[in-house]
């Protein structure tokens, strides 16, 4: 195993992650036609208002921080310091990203869950996080729910792409891409209960755990790939992966190919559409993100879910300066990334 990437490259993950999603959130619900009449024939090429300004991040990284904070927390505190532990640090940090959302409903979480599940990190200090940015009806049900969903005992049948555009802080933290998979998985089926929903998140935080280990992105996905294997309901997001790699060596346009892979709005798309742009970028993260967003579909989690993997095997000297400088929460992102770092040693 090659040696583990140091702090550039965890920072790049996740401010590229952020870049993505903010790149797409002004045009998540804009077909590519649109996107075309509104920026120019090559669509979008840099930040456009979105949520009151230039460079907002969406639920996508509200959620991704969270996870990561969930992560951090599993570290140091000695409550959470147990394989199940991780998964309940993990719930408390979306239930404290529920509240941000939902203010109201902070009586009913203190007394079903507890007030740590509240008071605990940092997170919920920024105001700024208390803005709805178009979050997932799956993931905001799931949560209202009041119980934590498990692959054992899901708690809806979605494969939505709520749960795997969250998971880098997974790949980041774990070196042993066997555990960043299974972590995962039952991360992303507390929200996420349907087969695919899971194990494409699995699939896409091991990924990230053998990317920032060194290895390039054509041999982390085939190792990733042989995980969702041995698991039940594997079907769709193996061959959307495979159609995804074909389409890349393949020289089909990319907005026909995009078209062939799907919108982006479930698991095993969202993921399919990331690896295509990944390999098709050719190590050019600012190409690479403008072919994620500019489709017709959930642009700000595909762009997200890519800025993550090129994050991770370019690291942030990839990332357009300005990109950088305008993006919102740029230095809580990036003390998050420097968190999961020392917390991955």
């Amino acid at each position: 195993m090659a040696h583990r990437k140091q702090a550039p490259y965890y920072t790049g993950s996740l401010l590229a992650g952020a870049v993505g999603d903010a790149l797409g959130a002004p045009i998540e619900f804009m077909s590519l036609d649109q996107i075309r009449s509104a920026f120019g024939p090559n669509g979008l090429s840099d930040y456009a208002p979105a949520y009151g300004r230039k460079g907002s991040i969406t639920d996508d990284t509200q959620m991704t921080l969270f996870t990561a904070e969930g992560l951090i927390l599993s570290r140091v505190r000695a409550e959470y310091r147990s394989r199940k532990g991780v998964i309940d640090a993990g719930y408390h940090a979306l239930l404290r990203w529920l509240y941000t959302q939902e203010t109201g409903l902070q009586d009913h979480l203190v007394n079903q869950f507890g007030t740590c599940s509240i008071v605990d990190g940092v997170l919920t200090g920024y105001q700024e996080l208390f803005s709805q940015r178009a979050p997932g009806n799956s993931c905001l049900s799931a949560l209202r729910s009041g119980r934590m969903g498990r692959i054992n005992d899901p708690v809806n049948n979605s494969k939505g792409c709520g749960a795997v555009m969250r998971m880098a802080p997974v790949g980041l933290i774990y070196t042993d891409a066997a555990e960043a998979f299974d972590t995962g998985c039952r991360l992303g089926a507390i929200t996420h209960g349907h087969p695919t929903g899971y194990l494409t998140s699995g699939l896409f935080a091991s990924m990230i755990s053998l990317i920032i280990q060194g290895l390039s992105l054509t041999d982390a996905m085939d190792e990733s790939l042989k995980f969702i294997k041995s698991k039940n309901g594997f079907e769709e997001t193996l061959a959307s992966l495979e159609n995804a790699l074909d389409l890349a060596v393949n020289p089909i346009k990319v907005d026909a190919a995009i078209q062939k892979i799907g919108e982006g709005w479930v698991a095993e798309e969202a993921l399919g559409i990331a690896v295509f742009c990944a390999f098709r970028a050719e190590n050019n993260l600012e190409k690479g993100l403008l072919m994620s967003v500019n489709h017709s579909g959930d642009s700000d989690s595909t762009g997200s879910i890519t800025g993550n993997l090129l994050g991770a095997l370019l690291g942030v000297d990839a990332i357009p300066d300005p990109w950088i400088k305008g993006l919102e929460l740029k230095e809580v992102i990036e003390e998050t990334a420097r968190d999961l770092l020392v917390q991955a040693l």
